[in-house]
């Protein structure tokens, strides 16, 4: 057994005394499908509303998001088949009630979206056009242009948002630090605003209540399907506020991201819905590899395929698989520019033809299935705290999510974060001030790249206790404080924030289930049937602790 050696973990950010605040009932931070739905149904409310973006409201996951949105929309399906999908592919981890509140409130909430603008492809008689995905037994996703459902989805919120003067966006901002009120309840967000070229504006916003919905942590490694701000801001800023963090182990690998350079910031993703069309996987030999792996080949749940993938190519010593896709073309010429424009124009920006080339594509870091820990109403154990979307952990997802999942799961709990709020707001409480032992840090952005590739290399599809030993060995030399507060040293910080927490639960979770793979645990265990949840304790050690399941 390997001992980890950890960075200490301080429990704040270094920077600036707030020089600024203003007041608000309810501040949203971020500006994607979970953000802004939360944002519009505080306003519902009757609630005045801040939404707190990184960079441009439009510049987070959700315009990403290709597949589409799953949801019963079809007679001929249900709920409860769209449950069993959920929890096979959450393996033996998701929470039925969590999972039960997705599947029954989902269809309500995606009518709702169409209703706010949001327009989907639909059949030539009007009716919605469904498509399959991976893990999924029945036609229920829903897309928009093809292969432009986030695109379309946020389209459709960022126009309704500016359509209400009682929202306030505020753009260019990094949340730092939650502000806590002597009773522990959260009250508000400390904030860095980049002035116009120049950085300056640590400030604060005071509210009665804070909605996390900041997106994922793909950044921390090298190949990545998220964009540049997607560094773990919300969950760095949960651990450090003290909030139960649970499942970080579990990152889903996309099975099928185009194969560009190396060093792009982020990867080009291949839906899987060209697969539900019926791609197929291939060998560089051209031979098919998912039939006898899974009953379902190709539509196999996500970890099912990046194994599969990574484990060609372990054998083949190449850096790629590819998706091959001709035939579709060749029976229905021009289908791929009709039903895939995205992904069409990714490949030929890339010098790929796909009607009559092989797309070379590899597994990459694409969603966070852990998180912040919820209840069914979004709370987190911070009281006044909620977190929503790709940065909370509702439990409907398990060690795996289920394709398309994600944006109904912001749709959904979205909602249910307005109803809490709204049933029980309480007056705006001071924020207590910091205490004299919590110190706080900041870490050199050169760092960024060196944890990319560490933690590509020791935690990435393939896991086991050497290499995360060695992960946290390199984590621990690169999370060595210093460095002068601006916006790269704070996500520097937040990536090894949340990276060592990902360590530390990958490290003592020991089997492989879902999205988490061992090399040296190689099964799915019964005992293993719970929980980790990441802490970071007084010293700044960080310390995973094992919840077995209720």
């Amino acid at each position: 057994m390997h001992d980890l050696s950890l960075p200490a973990l301080p429990r704040r950010l270094l920077a600036a005394e707030p020089g600024w605040a203003e007041t608000t009932d309810v501040v949203v931070v971020g500006s994607g499908v979970a953000g802004l739905t939360a944002a519009l149904y505080l306003r519902e409310a009757g609630l005045h509303v801040t939404v707190v973006t990184k960079v441009n409201i439009d510049d987070g996951s959700t315009r990403w998001a290709q597949g589409g949105i799953a949801a019963v929309l079809d007679p001929l399906d249900s709920p409860a088949a769209h449950a069993a999908d959920t929890e096979a592919a959450g393996v033996g981890l998701c929470d039925p009630a969590a999972v039960r509140v997705l599947v029954e409130e989902g269809p309500a909430r995606v009518r709702e979206l169409i209703r706010l603008g949001a327009s989907f492809d639909r059949n030539t008689d009007g009716t919605l056009m469904l498509t399959r995905e991976g893990g999924h037994r029945a036609n229920r996703i829903i897309h928009a242009g093809g292969d432009a459902t986030g695109a379309e989805v946020q389209r459709a919120l960022h126009a309704a948002v500016h359509r209400d003067p009682w929202i306030r966006v505020v753009d260019h901002a990094l949340v730092l630090d939650l502000l806590r009120a002597a009773d522990g309840s959260a009250c508000g967000v400390t904030l860095h605003v980049l002035g116009e070229g120049s950085e300056d504006g640590v400030g604060a916003i005071l509210a009665r209540a804070v909605v996390l919905a900041t997106g994922g942590m793909g950044q921390v490694f090298a190949a990545t399907t998220n964009p540049e701000v997607s560094t773990g801001d919300g969950i760095g800023l949960a651990l450090r506020a003290g909030a139960a963090v649970t499942d970080l182990e579990f990152v889903q690998f996309h099975p099928t991201a185009l194969l560009v350079s190396s060093d792009a910031p982020q990867q080009p993703l291949v839906s899987e819905a060209l697969r539900g069309e019926g791609a197929y996987l291939v060998d560089s030999d051209g031979k098919r590899f998912m039939e006898g792996q899974h009953e379902l080949a190709e539509l196999a749940p996500r970890d099912v395929v990046a194994k599969a993938i990574h484990r060609v190519m372990l054998a083949s010593g190449e850096d790629h698989v590819y998706l091959d896709a001709r035939h579709l073309d060749k029976a229905d010429t021009g289908f791929l520019a009709r039903r895939f424009p995205t992904i069409v124009a990714s490949c030929l920006a890339a010098g790929i033809d796909p009607a009559t080339d092989l797309i070379p594509v590899a597994p990459a870091a694409h969603y966070a299935s852990g998180g912040v820990r919820t209840d069914l109403a979004g709370r987190t154990s911070i009281p006044g705290l909620y977190a929503c979307g790709e940065v909370a952990c509702t439990g409907v997802h398990g060690a795996n999510r289920l394709a398309s999942n994600s944006l109904l799961e912001g749709l959904v709990f979205a909602r249910r974060i307005a109803t809490d709020i709204a049933a029980g707001l309480p007056p705006q409480a001071d924020p207590a001030p910091a205490t004299p032992d919590s110190p706080a840090w900041v870490v050199e952005p050169a760092i960024r790249a060196p944890l990319q590739q560490a933690m590509t290399r020791g935690a990435g599809v393939l896991r086991s206790a050497e290499s995360l030993a060695a992960t946290a060995a390199e984590l621990s030399r690169l999370g060595a404080a210093g460095g002068r507060p601006r916006t790269a040293s704070w996500e520097a910080a937040n990536l090894v924030t949340v990276a060592s927490a990902l360590v530390a639960a990958a490290y003592a979770r020991q089997e492989t289930r879902g999205c988490h793979w061992r090399e040296d645990f190689p099964v799915t265990r019964d005992a293993w049937r719970g929980h980790l949840l990441a802490e970071i304790g007084p010293a700044g050690s960080l310390t995973a602790t094992w919840e077995p399941l209720r």
